[in-house]
């Protein structure tokens, strides 16, 4: 939604990463800026939930929202389709 590290984003949050810094790490080519912005898009969207903690150094990390949850299963299904046109051609 927004950007086209959107896809990515939700990969990484599926797999375990909730941190920006492990997300810029895991993917070449991205960027913090990239990244903040797509994160930023994705939360006024309610796809993902930004949650942040009181400590020093100041911690955030990101979640798939329930909302999200159901926009990512459509996603997956249509990922499902494409595989199965793919094969079929």
């Amino acid at each position: 939604m927004g950007c086209k590290w959107s896809l990515t984003v939700y990969r990484l949050l599926a797999d375990g990463f909730k941190r920006p810094g492990q997300m810029v790490r895991q993917v070449e080519g991205l960027s913090s800026k990239v990244l903040n912005e797509c994160l930023r898009k994705n939360v006024k969207f309610n796809i993902i939930e930004r949650i942040e903690y009181s400590e020093i150094p100041p911690r955030v990390e990101y979640k798939v929202t329930p909302f999200g949850r159901k926009f990512v299963d459509i996603l997956d299904q249509l990922e499902g389709l494409q595989s199965e046109i793919e094969t079929e051609i």
